[in-house]
């Protein structure tokens, strides 16, 4: 019996040790946000032993700078190449072929500066804001590509859509096509194991972002790929909220209609989305020394609209997306509109917003009425009142589930892409928006905005003053745990 107790009594002081070196690490090492810290230090003083495993599955930041040192080799040509634009800006001897660009160079200048974004003007894009429209323009694009198909999804499974899909690029493989599917790890854990046989066999490739040893068992558990983009012959590109499944195409039970964002670009652009899938590529297929042909077909100049695509992740020095919600808020003067599923804004973020609606901006943002992420949603829930009293308007939507992750500022500038606005998308996923600067493409979106406002409900302060004590408890939890949400 003496060597029992002995045993646990060893057993639970170093535990306990290895909680205080857990502790000191993350308190001298990890440059944090000091919600974010105090919280874990709570985790593991708290909860020794369990809170340990958890900062080591979905906590620990330090190896990121060694895990993805080997992203940064790929890409130096693109780089260059954004420098000197963004050289000739800070000069003024950049010109633009719109005068109204100038307005917003400020907002331009720094997605050169922080994520190397080149900004091109001769941009023409389509919007689709239903799964039915979405998926219909994807398969033609698909159908009728001559030479490549680079595809990028956080969320594929092998259901109808999913299978139809799958079957479409193993055709065009096996006609020849250069053929590459890349998935994250977790996105992709429903796919059956054999689904890619068929297309690997006619020559397609699949790669998977940060795959797991078991079903929803990785290191990187914390860390997704959530882009959602597509690229057919270097002529055009697809980006948005859209994932592969039926329940994008409304048929789920559980969310009914599911409505969403998604737009296709023909332009310069399109080659800054193809940089975004090669590195993504060569990082997750583990192939560095390959050579990649970027030459790209010619495409028509049919198009006016600036844009710039902003990535960000966990291996980025800055929070390149996140920082231009922020300057969209900050810069506007008439209005801005925010369609998100998730709502849990850093301080910055909810500072700018509050301030925004003090300021007399029309500032509007529509959450879904229905959670997928139960946590998720009542820590959004969370965040409303003060922001309620500050003069923003909040809105749920009623006529299913919103996915959409949309900003409209002003009557020019707009960003669709696939970053929520929470805390995950700005630390911890890797996400790609198209920063959009076009008046033509603003107005769209507004009277699809105006649309959706009328299947709307509003929240109000008084209707938000009469929640229940149990939904009090409910946000008041998930706003603790909002930081690794």
């Amino acid at each position: 019996m003496e060597y029992i107790i002995d045993g646990y009594t060893w057993l639970f002081t170093n535990i306990l040790w290895i909680n205080i070196l857990f502790a000191i690490l993350l308190v001298f090492f990890e440059r944090r946000n000091p919600t974010t810290t105090w919280l874990w230090l709570m985790v593991l003083t708290f909860l020794p032993g369990i809170g340990f495993l958890l900062y080591l599955f979905i906590g620990q930041d330090m190896s990121k700078k060694k895990m993805f040192k080997i992203k940064e080799k790929e890409d130096k040509g693109i780089r260059e190449r954004v420098l000197r634009q963004g050289q000739k800006m800070v000069e003024d001897e950049y010109k633009f072929s719109n005068p109204r660009f100038l307005e917003y160079d400020d907002i331009i200048k720094m997605h050169i500066l922080t994520s190397e974004s080149f900004f091109s003007e001769d941009n023409y894009i389509e919007f689709y804001f239903s799964g039915q429209e979405k998926f219909e323009a994807l398969l033609e694009s698909i159908e009728n590509a001559k030479k490549y198909i680079y595809l990028e999804y956080y969320i594929m499974k092998s259901d109808g859509i999913g299978t139809k899909l799958i079957d479409k690029l193993t055709q065009k493989a096996k006609e020849g096509v250069e053929v590459k599917v890349l998935y994250d790890g977790m996105g992709g854990r429903k796919l059956r194991k054999d689904c890619f046989d068929a297309l690997k066999k006619a020559g397609g490739e699949v790669a998977v972002f940060f795959p797991p040893f078991a079903p929803y068992v990785t290191p990187r558990i914390n860390y997704r790929n959530h882009r959602k983009i597509c690229i057919i012959d270097g002529k055009e590109a697809f980006i948005g909220g859209f994932n592969i499944g039926d329940e994008y195409l409304s048929l789920s039970k559980k969310f009914g209609y599911w409505r969403d964002t998604h737009i296709k670009i023909i332009g310069t652009a399109v080659e800054d989305l193809q940089w975004r899938f090669f590195k993504d590529w060569v990082f997750a297929a583990k192939k560095y020394n390959i050579q990649w042909n970027m030459e790209l077909s010619e495409r028509p100049k049919k198009g006016k609209a600036g844009i710039q695509i902003v990535s960000s992740g966990p291996d980025s020095k800055w929070a390149s997306v996140k920082d231009g919600y922020f300057k969209m808020i900050a810069n506007a003067r008439e209005r801005i509109y925010i369609q998100t599923p998730y709502f849990i804004p850093d301080d910055s973020i909810f500072e700018a917003l509050r301030v925004a609606g003090l300021s007399g901006i029309d500032v509007k943002v529509m959450i879904p009425c229905k959670p997928d992420h139960p946590f998720v949603y009542w820590a959004g829930l969370s965040y409303i009142g003060e922001l309620l009293e500050a003069g923003v308007r909040f809105y749920t939507y009623q006529n299913g589930f919103l996915h959409c992750k949309t900003f409209i500022m002003d009557d020019f500038v707009t960003s669709i892409g696939t970053a929520n606005l929470d805390i995950r998308s700005f630390k911890l996923n890797f996400e790609v928006n198209a920063f959009i600067y076009d008046e033509d493409a603003n107005r769209k979106m507004v009277e699809q905005f105006n649309k959706d406002l009328e299947h709307c409900r509003e929240i109000t302060k008084e209707e938000y003053a009469q929640r229940s004590n149990i939904v009090k408890i409910k946000e008041s939890i998930s706003r603790l745990l909002s930081p690794i949400l």
